[in-house]
């Protein structure tokens, strides 16, 4: 064969196997977005996120959420931490608020977001984590759920029990989503009523949530809460309006949106805001 042809082949094996991903800086930034195709670590400089105390009526979650996630960045061990329920009840938001809180208090700590879709390519991720010693890793998967036929939760063992070489001890998982088993009901239903063995058929896709060690509920607020986040919002951001004119307008907004929560809330103040000419940032 030619020296040419050689070098033809040469030239195309490169281009099917890409270069390997370069150790990523992470003194660039507390917060990263993985990426596949090719794979990659992005920084993100500034973190869409509120204060946590702005998170009103999920006491007893934040509590527990911040306690985990002050044990993992102290380097002891923690749990991986499923947080469901309530839609717009500050899920992802109380994820991000703690991991900002945690780094205020100890700092090291780096927030790395991966989404669903990417999940069969977490263990080339874990990989990469595995080697930076140094540094301490929550993983955050924002809205997980599985549908019929997805096999993406298979990948996700890798992270909750590790495999052969165990979940790497610098790397803890959040998740979040709107069902605690993170199949919709008439999926679990359907299958084990079809199912020679009805247990079996479902136990794999169901357990899978079990493999978190910590479960946090969500649940829809009250008006009484509902009312405080506007209020908490108006006070951090420097709304001027009395509370009998804040209630009557909140009242009248969540009536139209035919629903109440804390995204809601937000959704009620950035109007308020606007219309009073005040510039926030999420």
């Amino acid at each position: 064969m030619s020296e040419h042809a050689l070098a033809r082949i040469a030239e195309a094996l490169e281009r099917i196997s890409p270069a390997p991903l370069a150790s990523p800086d992470f003194c660039a930034a507390n917060a990263f977005v993985w990426h596949v195709s090719p794979d990659r670590l992005e920084p993100v400089v500034k973190i869409s996120r509120v204060d946590i105390d702005l998170l009103v009526g999920i006491d007893r979650s934040r509590d527990t959420l911040m306690n985990n996630t002050l044990m993992f960045a102290r380097g002891h061990a923690a749990n991986n931490v499923l947080l469901w329920g309530a839609r717009g009840m500050g899920k992802s938001s109380l994820v991000k608020a703690a991991h900002a809180e945690v780094n205020a208090k100890v700092g090291g700590l780096k927030l790395v977001e991966v989404q669903r879709e990417d999940l069969p390519s977490i263990g080339r991720l874990l990989n990469i984590l595995r080697i930076a010693k140094n540094q301490r890793f929550l993983l955050f998967c924002d809205d997980l759920s599985f549908g019929h036929d997805d096999t993406h939760y298979k990948s996700l063992k890798a992270v909750l029990d590790g495999g052969i070489e165990g979940r790497p001890k610098n790397v803890v998982f959040y998740a979040t989503s709107n069902r605690r088993h993170l199949m919709p009901r008439d999926m679990i239903e359907n299958e084990g009523s079809t199912a020679i063995n009805p247990s079996e058929a479902v136990e794999e896709k169901v357990s899978l949530s079990d493999r978190f060690g910590l479960w946090l509920g969500f649940h829809p607020c009250d008006q009484n809460d509902y009312l405080t986040m506007i209020r908490g919002y108006c006070d951090a951001y420097g709304v001027d309006i009395s509370d009998e004119d804040m209630r009557a307008e909140a009242i009248e907004w969540q009536a139209t949106r035919g629903s109440r929560s804390g995204r809601v809330a937000w959704q009620y103040f950035t109007d308020l805001a606007a219309r009073r000419c005040v510039v926030i940032s999420g």
